[in-house]
């Protein structure tokens, strides 16, 4: 029995907008957090779409230079409307949430770049998303022409030299041009899944979140494989002793054909977790 009838509802719509041949990354956005907070209803949903409208009517309209939409945005959503990003916006769930970076015009820099995009989309932008290491970006025209903005940072245009200095400050690597790709909807999805669950890994009392980000993942068309096994853990975790094991045994059977050794260690997880219910 679910205390809400809505999360199954929710996931269900996920699950199919995810398939969709063009998956709407508001939509996605909108649904985890529908996930997230099962009491939102419809109506809530309906608004946030509605103020992407609303924010995207009010941008000047007509065909544009990369670098004139990127400074476009930047006067609309960073200088009037105010969305940016703080270092202490890590610390809260909502930052990974749409409707509460729509509201709170605050977010980490992935759903920050999700609104950019959004808008952008919505008033006939050539936009998408660069997933730089470390630090999402939105980019703008074709790899000749590209414009880059940080949405965290207000839309500040990045340099060259900028997007270099952040990849090296996140991982130490240089910058390769495969990195400024347009990043796909559903990578973003997920990257924003990771997020909520590295949120929940720091805070052992909200395994249930860990629990349906990691759920939701698995509702993706690609997903890494070793999610399964994530999930068991959380189960066990949680006291769904019976649960956990039988996710391990098919993660197991999964592994055995390649690592043979490593599925017999995730069979004995699987007994030592049923033998936690005598």
């Amino acid at each position: 029995m679910h205390d809400h009838p809505e999360p199954d509802r929710w996931r269900t719509r996920f699950a199919r907008a995810a398939r969709e041949e063009r998956p709407g990354l508001a939509e996605l956005c909108l649904l985890i957090g529908a996930v997230a907070e099962p009491e939102l209803g419809e109506a809530e949903l309906d608004a946030a779409e509605i103020e992407l409208d609303r924010l995207a009517g009010l941008l000047p309209y007509g065909p544009k230079s990369p670098r004139a939409w990127t400074a476009a945005l930047a006067s609309l959503l960073g200088d009037r409307c105010g969305f940016h990003g703080t270092p202490g916006d890590y610390r809260h769930l909502e930052s990974s949430l749409l409707h509460h970076v729509l509201r709170r015009r605050r977010g980490l820099p992935i759903l920050l770049s999700a609104v950019w995009m959004e808008v952008a989309r919505r008033a006939g932008a050539p936009v998408y998303g660069v997933a730089l290491p470390g630090h999402f970006v939105v980019g703008f025209g074709d790899p000749g022409e590209q414009v880059l903005a940080d949405p965290f940072a207000g839309g500040r245009p990045l340099t060259g030299a900028d997007a270099e200095l952040l990849v090296a400050g996140a991982t130490g690597e240089r910058l390769r041009p495969s990195m400024l790709v347009p990043a796909d909807p559903l990578d973003m999805v997920l990257r924003i899944l990771n997020n909520i669950r590295a949120w929940a890994a720091g805070r052992p009392e909200r395994s249930d979140v860990a629990l349906w980000a990691v759920e939701l993942a698995l509702l993706l068309p690609s997903h890494p494989a070793r999610l399964r096994y994530e999930r068991a853990q959380l189960l066990v975790q949680r006291g769904d002793f019976l649960a956990g094991a039988a996710e391990i045994d098919a993660y197991a059977d999964v592994v055995a054909a390649v690592e043979p050794a490593a599925a017999t260690t995730l069979r004995a997880h699987a007994r030592a977790a049923r033998a936690r219910l005598n």
